[in-house]
């Protein structure tokens, strides 16, 4: 399937960038030791792809998902094959003591990825999810680069979201504060990150959802005003790897707008899904019809869809990579926009959320609007959207 085609686009977005700096991209991998967080993810598996292809000489991968790290490694040996590097797979939490226990007994990284995170705006429905997105997005970070300083690692790279600018929801704010805190970590070691749109098909997502619905002979749900940028799984990793060794300390690197990328709604990358697999799209007026007629429909290559118009909780109008107060160099890449930071945070603030955050947890339950005012704290200008409808409530 040409997911290029199905995002409406018809050529990769970095390749003149990678070209340009393929030499001193592979010359920095293969002399590098790497620890990849999170590897597992779709995010996390282009990543550590990009990684393994130029021979590294350590590439070690972290993920709570059993699962989907044997798929990680069974894809890499049926594609790319073999290196001479060490190349190994761990199944544990990056907060748990075996995590520490795995940094005591190696014998350090160049380079720490983190990955890891939770992304989908339906976490804050409830506030034990909530809660749950605060400990992977914030409070394990700030774990994992502390003891990435403890090692000795050259540079922490942190996947951030193009939501963090001028957020909207819970997620969102949970990785513009988690980039706050990377700001005043990186007085004591370099830090980059990136923020980039939608990554097409990952796990998870709604574009996902549409390969699951097709294979279990489903309705295709999507909303029909809801305009994204999308990214290819292999973009993603090479946006995440440009940015982790050729980023200087603070920078955030994001995608330029072009022509090549640009805005589309879900339901017409539904359309278009749809009409490759060799069936048309047949619009339904209800969730109801759309079930009912399943059947029926997919039997005359017709495939049941409903789109509707998005009225759930943290949805943003529109998609933004940076925000009218951030310095942008937009001349050292091709495509590629950096985000130049300095180092501004306020220390008493920052703990002052640590201590609250802490003191909720140790409670033995908690509210979501305790949570929301303290996100409202840390960015004033927080605009929070919340309909009190949610993505669970939706087909």
């Amino acid at each position: 399937m040409d997911i290029l085609k199905l995002i409406g686009r018809t050529a990769p977005l970095f390749d003149d960038d990678i070209s340009s700096d393929q030499k001193e991209l592979e010359a920095l991998v293969s002399n590098s030791r790497f620890l990849v967080i999170g590897g597992a993810g779709s995010i996390g598996q282009a990543v550590t792809r990009e990684i393994f292809k130029r021979n590294p000489l350590v590439l070690h991968v972290v993920d709570i998902s059993e699962n989907n790290m044997v798929e990680l490694v069974r894809d890499i040996r049926s594609t790319l094959g073999y290196i001479d590097g060490d190349f190994r797979t761990f199944a544990i939490d990056c907060g748990s003591n075996e995590y520490r226990a795995l940094m005591n007994s190696s014998e350090g990284y160049d380079y720490v990825l983190n990955l890891s995170a939770l992304k989908h705006v339906r976490s804050e429905k409830d506030p034990f999810t909530l809660m749950r997105l605060i400990e992977v997005n914030i409070l394990n970070t700030i774990k994992t680069v502390q003891m990435a300083k403890e090692q000795g690692a050259k540079k922490y790279f942190c996947v951030s979201t193009d939501k963090a600018a001028n957020p909207v929801n819970m997620m969102g704010a949970s990785k513009r504060i988690m980039e706050m805190f990377l700001m005043r970590e990186s007085e004591s070691i370099k830090i980059s990150t990136a923020r980039f749109a939608n990554v097409a098909f990952s796990d998870g997502s709604l574009l996902h959802g549409f390969n699951q619905r097709f294979a279990k002979r489903q309705p295709i749900s999507a909303p029909n005003d809801v305009r994204r940028y999308f990214v290819t799984p292999q973009e993603s990793g090479e946006l995440c790897l440009m940015s982790c060794l050729l980023g200087k300390n603070r920078d955030i690197f994001f995608p330029k707008l072009s022509e090549q990328l640009h805005l589309t709604t879900f339901s017409d990358i539904a359309e278009r899904y749809i009409e490759n697999l060799g069936y048309e799209p047949y619009h339904c007026s209800t969730e109801e019809e759309a079930r009912d007629r399943s059947d029926e429909l997919i039997a005359s290559k017709h495939w049941p869809c409903y789109f509707f118009k998005s009225d759930t909780s943290g949805e943003k109008d529109f998609e933004e990579f940076f925000t009218e107060n951030e310095v942008l160099d937009l001349d050292r890449f091709k495509n590629l926009g950096v985000i130049k930071n300095e180092a501004n945070y306020r220390s008493n603030i920052l703990d002052d959320f640590l201590e609250v955050i802490h003191g909720l947890r140790a409670q033995t339950v908690w509210e979501k609007a305790s949570i929301v005012d303290l996100f409202n704290k840390m960015i004033p200008d927080f605009d929070h959207k919340d309909t009190g409808k949610y993505l669970d409530g939706r087909m």
